[in-house]
């Protein structure tokens, strides 16, 4: 790709927020200018090409660097495996990724936040059942996925429904087989997406099957990247002049609801415009927070549950941020965003 500016964003802007955290790593800061002429390239995870459609109907323009390849992953323990294989440089995914990550011996770094206040998911029954309620769950099989964002919705559930774990039966399974396993009658629950829930109820629902809403969130949905990508100086900035497109990007499609449930949902997942008005409905609004004190509670707060059931050992999650590019997102958007 060729390098224009960026769009709406001044390149000055992530270099200064680079600067004072990166004292240590001479020459960070004069990389971003030279990223492109070198033919620096990112591998980015761009689930179905949902990254570079919502940067083109936001009227972004080009990334100032290569991207070498968009990659199609979106599951944390695909994730892990394509950073490991070297196929990947940076990802987007929730909380509980990097916690499982770090517990593989894998060393990865959180680059950018998007804190969620909403929950984005439910939990689903399978047909024919009578679980009407969390404290329901008990003696039942649930699907569980140890590295994955709908695994620590469900162990926050179970705690605050005070079901202990050998209360239930925890099936581990990856997110891709829930729905498969809930139609086979393989578990009795599955956490799923709100995006899947629409055509999960509109297939079974009239089999008995229904989801069971809580307030328990995921809250954080973050961009990160292996340590070894963010050593090198030319890679770092790279990763950081994405960040506002990726900020960018999320303010556009909560503002531009319809054009987003059209040409996204509609269009490449095959939902109906009222099962994706329905997505749109329960979609969080971005928040950029300039500090990651809040994010860092909360992975901590994850970190320990998993450790209270044996899933990881326990340790300090302040090693999985990389505080050099704390706050260029934050301030990549409009105040409302940040605050």
């Amino acid at each position: 790709m060729s390098s224009p500016p960026l769009a709406g964003v001044d390149r000055r802007l992530f270099l200064t927020s680079l600067l004072g955290a990166a004292a240590g790593v001479a020459g960070l800061s004069g990389c971003a200018e030279s990223s492109a002429a070198t033919g620096t390239g990112l591998k980015i995870a761009s689930f179905q090409n949902s990254q570079q459609l919502q940067f083109k109907l936001a009227g972004l323009g080009e990334l100032p660097f290569e991207v070498s390849s968009w990659v199609n992953v979106s599951a944390g323990p695909d994730v892990i495996n394509a950073f490991r294989a070297k196929s990947l440089d940076l990802a987007n995914n929730a909380g509980i990724p990097p916690i499982q990550a770090h517990y593989q011996g894998f060393d990865a770094k959180i680059v950018a936040i998007n804190i969620t206040r909403k929950p984005n998911y439910v939990f689903a029954t399978k047909p024919g059942s009578d679980i009407r309620t969390v404290a329901g769950f008990k003696g039942r099989r649930l699907a569980f996925s140890q590295g994955q964002a709908q695994g620590v919705v469900l162990l926050r559930a179970l705690k605050q429904a005070g079901l202990a774990y050998d209360e239930v039966e925890l099936v581990p399974l990856t997110s891709n087989q829930f729905l498969t396993a809930l139609q086979s009658g393989q578990v009795d629950i599955a956490p799923l997406g709100n995006t899947q829930s629409p055509a999960y109820l509109a297939q079974y629902g009239s089999k008995g099957a229904r989801v069971i809403t809580t307030d328990v969130v995921d809250l954080l949905n973050l961009l990160w990247a292996p340590t070894s990508v963010l050593k090198d100086r030319a890679k770092a900035d790279a990763v950081a002049a994405y960040i506002p497109y990726w900020a960018k990007g999320a303010v556009w499609a909560y503002e531009h609801p319809d054009v987003w449930n059209e040409e996204f949902y509609v269009k490449t997942q095959n939902l109906t415009l009222q099962q994706a008005q329905g997505i749109s409905k329960l979609a969080n609004k971005p928040y950029f927070p300039p500090s990651w004190a809040e994010a860092i509670r909360w992975e901590q707060e994850t970190a320990d549950l998993l450790a209270e059931g044996g899933f990881v050992k326990e340790f300090d999650v302040a090693s999985l941020f990389d505080h050099r590019f704390e706050g260029i997102a934050a301030r990549s958007v409009p105040a409302e965003y940040r605050r």
